[in-house]
């Protein structure tokens, strides 16, 4: 933990090898176990609570949630044409501009947390059937002119998960809720 409010984890650090299979086992129950550990993060917050940003000039704690499921709907497109396809350019997305969309901004957290349950069981399922040799496949990343191995972006979504969670259980914390 940090105390930099945008990063309570600490910034994204990919450990830039190929990661074991323990590693990545890791990273997938990770991913696995997020829908839950998210609606914990949420239960019974208030509608005011959940239009608070979570540090100031940040995303309300409605907007992460709606954020997530943007996210790793990405997330899960990339991984598939990352094993489908070789080497495939993946699309980046204007993410503040989708968290200010109506929906995300002011929807009910039930038009996002089912989604991401049922999202995340089968991003998980497909992980687990994948191959050592599956993670090593690559997508290009244009805003970052890199080539990313499926081991690298394994890395940051696990990180991901407990990144925006820490954001919403570390405004609770401070707020008191």
């Amino acid at each position: 933990m940090t105390d930099d409010l945008r990063y309570p984890l600490g910034r994204f650090s990919s450990k830039g090898t190929r990661l074991s299979p323990d590693e990545r086992r890791e990273h997938i129950d990770r991913i696995d176990a997020h829908p839950g550990n998210l609606r914990k993060a949420v239960d019974g917050l208030t509608d005011e609570q959940l239009d608070t940003p979570y540090r100031e000039g940040g995303w309300t704690v409605r907007q992460v949630v709606h954020h997530l499921v943007d996210s790793h709907l990405n997330a899960y497109v990339r991984f598939k044409l990352g094993v489908t396809e070789d080497n495939p350019t993946i699309r980046p997305y204007d993410q503040d501009a989708w968290a200010a969309t109506a929906e995300a901004a002011t929807g009910s957290l039930e038009l996002s947390l089912p989604l991401l349950e049922g999202l995340h069981r089968r991003w998980a399922a497909f992980l687990r059937a994948l191959s050592g040799d599956d993670f090593l496949r690559t997508v290009r990343h244009p805003e970052m002119d890199a080539d990313l191995s499926l081991d690298v972006l394994l890395e940051l979504y696990g990180w991901h998960c407990g990144h925006h969670e820490a954001h919403i259980t570390g405004l609770r914390e401070r707020a008191g809720w």
